[in-house]
């Protein structure tokens, strides 16, 4: 029998590739993983995390107008990004350095390096030196991609966010994704002014349209120069600016242009192809329902599968391969009905199916309420929310739930147990209201708005 140097070899020390390192090792098993960049990966260094901040310091400028209009003495000053942008550093720092403690804490042999295949069953580092194990997990995730366009170089994408030097007064964002639409609404809060171009009839394709028109509108209101129909024909530069001429005849200067216009697998010099590892046409790692690729011995996980992209589902398909691999227990993954939050202002949650997608497969009846909230309402603001129920209308399943309010990813975890769980339009109206809330609404529907 070949005696390996591993059991298992990770490489990417993102959230998927760390849980089923740990995981793996609590097992018994001699596990390595190697990083070339930052543990945490995406979520934590230059995703959810720092994203998720930036939120929460955006939205104060709303939270002291809507004080002052509850009696307060408050008046708004300026924004400090070194000041903010040094204590999410620092915080990111801090949270590396758990990633890095949990993997010590149980007995994973790390390397910070760049990882490449060799064959089946061995892995060599940047520096050339190379070991053998008899699994070997892929989880190098994501990256941002920039479309290939005349003075696309003066661009930047998300990863560039959090290290700008300071905030700019005009800002150009190009895509109508949820990362584009989060930091349009992100850097609109702190100040800056900011544009946003897609080539599509709507922003946040694939979600509810009913639901993605409220937030685009919600944005819009915000004060988001928001075209759709819109790309970018070049960038030049222009002094110290950027001069950006647009599909719609615009001719304008920004201080910045990000590009938020999609996402591609860390595959790329990998040697995966030349070893028998088969790649999908986006460069994402093909896998079965186990995340075992077409070499018996490699799985791959998150991201760079380029199936579901959320970290929770990164770590489901983390422990699902241990429980497969590890624990002898054939584990598939579950990618059905996750629960998800876009973190524009106001936030969308979603779950299950949209109504479009619902009406493509049978009858369903639409129990959809909108309204201003008691507390916009209060202070004088315009903000509209959403709640939304498809249901089934042969079963009386509830097929999807889609909220679009402050607190949405808040509200929906909750609702994603329920639609998960396979409730009916019946056992939502038997849950007694929790008054006064906005949810609230979601078990108060009583009529169909319409039924298709």
């Amino acid at each position: 029998m070949q005696d390996f140097d591993f059991d298992l070899f990770v490489i990417g020390g993102g959230s998927g590739g760390v849980r089923a390192g740990r995981v793996a090792a609590q097992t018994g098993a001699r596990v390595a993983l190697a990083e070339e960049d930052r543990y945490g990966g995406t979520c934590v260094i230059r995703g959810c995390v720092p994203k998720k901040l930036m939120v929460f310091a955006s939205e104060f400028p709303t939270a002291i107008s809507e004080a002052r209009a509850y009696g307060w003495d408050v008046q708004q000053g300026a924004f400090d990004w070194a000041h903010f942008k040094t204590k999410l550093h620092a915080e990111l720092d801090r949270l590396e350095g758990i990633y890095r403690n949990i993997l010590k804490n149980n007995g994973v042999t790390t390397f910070d390096a760049r990882a490449t295949l060799v064959d089946g069953h061995t892995v060599m580092l940047g520096d050339g030196r190379r070991f053998t194990a008899r699994h070997i997990l892929l989880a190098m995730g994501g990256r941002p991609v920039v479309p290939d366009m005349p003075g696309a170089e003066l661009g930047i994408t998300s990863n560039d966010i959090f290290h700008l030097p300071e905030l700019p007064k005009r800002m150009l964002i190009i895509g109508g994704g949820y990362i584009a639409c989060e930091f349009a609404c992100i850097l609109n809060g702190l100040g800056v002014e900011v544009t946003q171009f897609y080539r599509g009839a709507q922003i946040l394709r694939g979600f509810d349209d009913e639901a993605r028109g409220l937030v685009a509108e919600e944005m819009r209101q915000n004060g988001v120069d928001l075209h759709l129909g819109t790309n970018i024909l070049s960038m030049q530069k222009d002094g110290a600016q950027i001069r950006v001429l647009a599909t719609n005849g615009s001719d304008m200067l920004f201080d910045q242009v990000m590009f938020a216009t999609g996402r591609a697998p860390n595959t790329a010099a990998m040697g995966l192809a030349e070893i028998g590892v088969n790649l999908g046409r986006g460069g994402q790692v093909l896998v079965d329902e186990y995340s075992q690729t077409s070499v018996p011995s490699i799985y791959a996980v998150g991201d760079v599968t380029d199936r579901v992209n959320l970290t929770p589902v990164a770590i489901r398909e983390g422990m699902a391969f241990v429980e497969t691999v590890f624990n002898a227990n054939p584990t598939p993954v579950d990618h059905d009905l996750i629960p998800t939050a876009i973190f524009t202002q106001p936030e969308m949650g979603t779950v299950g199916l949209s109504e479009e997608d619902a009406r493509a497969k049978g009858p369903v009846e639409i129990y959809a309420t909108s309204f201003k909230p008691m507390r916009e309402s209060f202070a004088g603001g315009t903000q509209r929310v959403l709640m939304k129920l498809v249901v089934c209308a042969n079963t009386r399943k509830v097929l999807g739930c889609h909220i679009v309010a402050p607190g949405a990813g808040e509200m929906i975890q909750l609702a994603g147990i329920a639609v998960k769980m396979g409730a009916t339009k019946e056992d939502f109206d038997r849950t007694v209201a929790v008054h006064p809330t906005m949810s609230e609404e979601i078990v108060t529907m009583k009529q169909p708005v319409r039924s298709a």
